[in-house]
């Protein structure tokens, strides 16, 4: 649990995404650079609000975070070989409550944001033809030694545009996470009882939790 827990937060502490209007979507490693600058700036500035009012936290994720994430490719992934038994109205409510429980998630897990710092591998060349690239980022804590994480983004053929999907922190993979979580209830309860459950955990209230430096 404290390895998923602290893998969750250096996920969401990334928050690599900002403004499309600001951001060039074309290299993503401009776009985490300025992006993350962007959130860990806005995260700072608006501690008052979000110490008095946690759930604050969904807005911040969903202005900053969500328009650069592809939760429809992440949530198939997920899926699996389920999701061929699935129809497209059940795949998309399972796309909107996967959607809604990584907002729930990740916003629980930045209130514990303690203005930690990250450093960004300096671009590379990418091939034309590649559409997965990896980006590794260090998350860098004081108190602890640097947290190595590979985030994966896929590259939109029509848009020339990289979104996030997958994150892998210390060997473990956010896809492959859930996967396993939820593997053995979508294939023998079906994807409507996972789909309620992932809504009934997306519901909860977002909750201050005292961070690890505290």
């Amino acid at each position: 649990m404290k390895l998923i827990r602290y893998f969750l937060f250096c996920l969401a502490s990334l928050s690599l995404f900002a403004s499309a209007a600001t951001v060039d979507a074309t290299n993503p490693y401009t776009m985490m650079g300025i992006v993350s600058q962007t959130t860990f700036d806005r995260l700072k500035a608006e501690q008052g609000k979000i110490q008095a009012n946690p759930d604050y936290l969904r807005t911040v994720v969903k202005e900053e975070l969500l328009p650069y994430i592809n939760t429809r490719y992440a949530a198939y992934k997920v899926l699996g070989p389920q999701l061929k038994k699935t129809t497209k109205e059940q795949r998309n409510d399972f796309v909107d409550a996967f959607t809604d429980y990584l907002v729930a998630s990740y916003a629980q897990v930045l209130t514990q944001y303690t203005n930690q710092d990250i450093k960004i591998e300096p671009p590379k060349a990418i091939p034309a033809d590649r559409t997965i690239v990896s980006v590794r980022i260090d998350i860098v804590d004081s108190k602890r030694p640097p947290i190595r994480l590979d985030f994966k983004l896929r590259k939109n053929k029509k848009t020339n545009e990289w979104q996030g999907f997958d994150m892998v922190a210390e060997g473990v993979s956010m896809i492959s996470t859930k996967q396993s979580e939820w593997s053995g209830q979508l294939r023998t309860k079906g994807i409507d009882v996972v789909t309620q459950n992932l809504i009934t955990l997306a519901a909860k209230p977002i909750r201050r939790e005292a961070s690890a430096n505290e």
